[in-house]
């Protein structure tokens, strides 16, 4: 099986990257707050190619944002899939 790391850098990167998340949460059946939801077993086929799965049973992306300001990390956090991340997956500086 492969695992792909998605690596989203500055501000159109990060900006690009959340729709990108938006999207393939939505293609497999995963709501903003990392649940499956979906209604058919083929999203969960390959799954763990973009997403690792914590506790609880929920999703997390297997991404790394990256920005030296701020505020576009801010914008996505409060974006509508910006609890999907894990706090750690934000680096700024």
């Amino acid at each position: 099986m492969r695992e792909i790391v998605h690596l989203q850098a500055g501000q159109c990167g990060n900006q690009i990257g959340a729709k990108f998340w938006e999207v393939i949460s939505d293609e497999h059946g995963i709501d903003p707050t990392g649940t499956y939801h979906g209604n058919n077993h083929l999203q969960l086929e390959h799954i763990n190619v973009y997403y690792n799965e914590a506790s609880g049973g929920t999703y997390v992306p297997r991404a790394i944002l990256v920005d030296l300001e701020p505020g576009t990390m801010d914008s996505v956090r409060s974006g509508p899939f910006g609890q999907i991340f894990r706090p750690d997956n934000f680096i700024f500086e």
